[in-house]
């Protein structure tokens, strides 16, 4: 197979019709240009150029290869072009892969910074209610990174990207929500929006229940994490969730609990983060998780009274 090299060689004498021009124009030397042109000829056992008293010319098969040449040099050339834009965050195809209650709170502010700062990125996001389901999509390449809480650390590379706290979500009027904050003891016999086997945060919550020494009541369970408290809120009982699956303009009430209770939300790639995966990582663990200001606001109060 003819290297790039040649093929540039035989592109510049084309241009220039004259082997001593090409030279120049590579920034190389006559012998090594003829050199390139003789083994482009002995690969496809024909001769290209024809040599005249003014300079070369073309023969019918050069014109041919000339032309599938310039095609060849203009792809490679493209190749290297896209993958520095891809390294340097100008260009490319970033696919993300989250839990759904974290793309308003964690992925979103960065989604748009992204946006403004990297037009040329394309970003596709996926956004998954089974912890299992985001892990195959790492596995298999069909995301670059998923953003989970807790993931198993065995089989991928975890970055850290933030720490959410994990709160109480009651219905107004509950007698828990009276309280500034509440210790994981206090839900011994609670009414409890739970988790699903599907959703591992069920069985988080019960290794914590049961290191506890507590047994809440399940009075119902759900697959996805957003929706225990809104249950919570419209008077099925409490959940105990991540403080990114509170929205704004959550109706019921929020506590936090003492001591306080957070887990670590993790970057999953299944190798090294090539340099445009590297820098959305980098920007998800500076914007960290936000929370919307009433639910922070409710927090803060609950923390000042129990500190008083």
């Amino acid at each position: 197979m003819p290297s790039l090299r040649a093929l540039e060689c035989l592109i510049a004498v084309a241009d220039t019709g004259s082997i001593t021009q090409a030279a120049l124009l590579l920034h190389s030397s006559q012998p090594a240009v003829s050199h390139q042109i003789a083994t482009l000829e002995r690969e496809t056992r024909t001769a290209l150029l024809r040599r005249e008293a003014r300079g070369v010319r073309l023969t019918a098969a050069g014109r041919v290869a000339v032309a599938d040449a310039r095609r060849a040099v203009e792809a490679a050339t493209a190749a290297v072009r896209s993958a520095r834009a891809v390294g340097e965050a100008g260009g490319g195809l970033l696919r993300i892969g989250c839990a759904q209650s974290l793309t308003v709170a964690l992925l979103a502010p960065v989604l748009r910074d992204w946006r403004r700062r990297h037009p040329e990125v394309t970003i596709t996001l996926h956004e998954l209610a089974l912890m299992e389901e985001a892990l195959r999509l790492v596995e298999s390449d069909d995301v670059d990174v998923a953003v989970l809480p807790d993931p198993p650390s065995d089989r991928f590379r975890l970055t850290a990207v933030a720490e959410e706290e994990v709160v109480l979500a009651a219905p107004t009027g509950h007698p828990l929500a009276q309280r500034a904050s509440v210790r994981i003891q206090d839900l011994d016999g609670a009414p409890l929006v739970h988790y699903t086997a599907h959703n591992r945060l069920g069985a988080w919550l019960d290794q914590a229940f049961a290191r506890a020494g507590v047994h809440p009541e399940a009075v119902m369970r759900t697959s996805v994490t957003a929706t225990a408290p809104q249950l919570a809120a419209a008077g099925l009982g409490v959940a105990v969730c991540p403080v990114s699956a509170v929205g704004a303009g959550f109706p019921g009430v929020v506590r936090a609990f003492s001591p306080r209770w957070t887990r670590q939300l993790m970057a999953v790639t299944s190798a090294e983060p090539d340099p445009l995966v590297a820098r959305f990582i980098a920007g998800l663990r500076r914007r960290g998780v936000r929370v919307p200001r009433g639910v922070q606001t409710q927090l803060d109060e609950g923390a000042v009274a129990t500190s008083e």
